[in-house]
């Protein structure tokens, strides 16, 4: 238990300090690439995947650690990826979003995360399970990509990097646009740690270096397996309810060290404040979590567990739920934003209209 309380929270400190300071958030990596036509942090996930990608497939050419196949549920991972991307737009971050944000002290994000706990032990353990179930009954023959061309996965890898380096070369190539920033107070490492801007690329390229970080830290605890949110989040909730200390894995002190980890940056950054939201974005960020918890729950991951890591590993179930939570997170985006803002431009609009008319 020392080992994975140890090594669980080494991990999870070490990625919500990042996630903080960086403000790596993959909903508005998804969203803005629709909403705004920016993709920086978009291209930010990529650089993390591959990372990822190419540490993991590293270890494992090294015996150091080995990677276990997923299932390719793949009715469940579209329908579940589609649920989860709605349900971050809601909650107003993701699933690592809603750890870290709790760890800056919104209350927002501890209504989110409560509702994310609750749909996702509710659907791998609680009532929802015999729908888990059958959803998940239809399974794909192979697990991973490379598998069904029957290549090595290090083709996958290279050619991966190669057009993230292409992206984030041409994006860097832009004009840089100069970006506002408080008068400098601190100095060396602290300046560095907690008040310079950092840039998403280097955040992404951390992240992914966290990522790779895990695998063996987790292996060491004896659980065969990466970065993972929803999972232990639910674990999280069963330990609460009923006191089995079986849950309490190497998943469940990651989460529990990214909010501690967030709160370490909030704090030294002067960014941490208690923020009680309206009484409807309390509602969204309920339900939202309540979306999320299901959605990741049947797709077998979240935008960490699929979005990041089955795709880093080159699994179907990453490379089909990620596609479905980008859409998802499109057409909750589109409702929920894009909608409501042509409609309010387009009252001043009839109001002219039947001015004239009435003259």
């Amino acid at each position: 238990m020392a080992s994975k309380i140890a090594l669980g929270l080494l991990c999870g400190v070490l990625l919500g300090f990042v996630l903080q300071r960086g403000r790596f958030c993959m909903v508005s990596a998804y969203r803005d690439v629709y909403l705004t036509k920016d993709n920086r942090l978009f291209i930010a996930t990529l650089i993390a995947i591959a990372v990822q990608s190419i540490g993991v497939y590293a270890l494992v050419e090294l015996g150091a650690i080995r990677v276990a196949p997923v299932p390719f549920t793949w009715v469940a991972a579209v329908l579940g990826g589609f649920v989860f991307g709605i349900g971050i737009v809601l909650a107003g971050g993701c699933a690592t979003g809603t750890w870290y944000r709790a760890g800056e002290g919104l209350i927002g994000s501890w209504i989110a995360l409560f509702g994310y706990m609750l749909g996702s032990a509710a659907t791998k353990f609680g009532a929802l399970k015999p729908f888990h179930d059958w959803i998940t009954g239809p399974k794909a023959p192979d697990a991973f990509v490379y598998q069904t061309f029957g290549i090595s996965p290090w083709i996958l890898i290279v050619l991966f990097s190669l057009v993230t380096a292409y992206a984030a070369w041409r994006h860097l190539r832009r004009p840089s646009v100069p970006v506002p920033s408080l008068p400098q107070r601190k100095s060396g490492l602290a300046h560095l740690l907690f008040e310079k801007r950092w840039h998403p690329f280097i955040t992404g390229a951390l992240v992914g270096l966290i990522a790779v970080l895990a695998w063996p830290l987790s292996e060491a605890t004896g659980r065969i397996a990466g970065l993972g949110i929803t999972t232990p989040t639910g674990n999280l909730l069963r330990y609460l309810v009923t006191g089995d200390v079986k849950v309490l894995d190497w998943g469940v002190f990651l989460v529990l060290g990214i909010a501690i980890g967030s709160f370490i940056a909030a704090k030294g950054s002067g960014e941490f404040r208690w923020r009680v939201p309206p009484a409807k974005t309390a509602v969204n960020s309920l339900l939202g979590g309540l979306l999320m918890g299901f959605g990741a729950g049947v797709a077998g991951g979240c935008t960490i567990g699929n979005g990041l890591v089955n795709t880093a590993v080159w699994t179907w179930q990453g490379w089909v739920a990620t596609p479905a939570i980008i859409l998802g997170t499109w057409f909750a985006t589109y409702w929920t934003m894009v909608r409501p803002m042509r409609a309010l431009r387009s009252v001043p609009a009839s109001g002219a209209a039947f001015q004239q008319g009435a003259s």
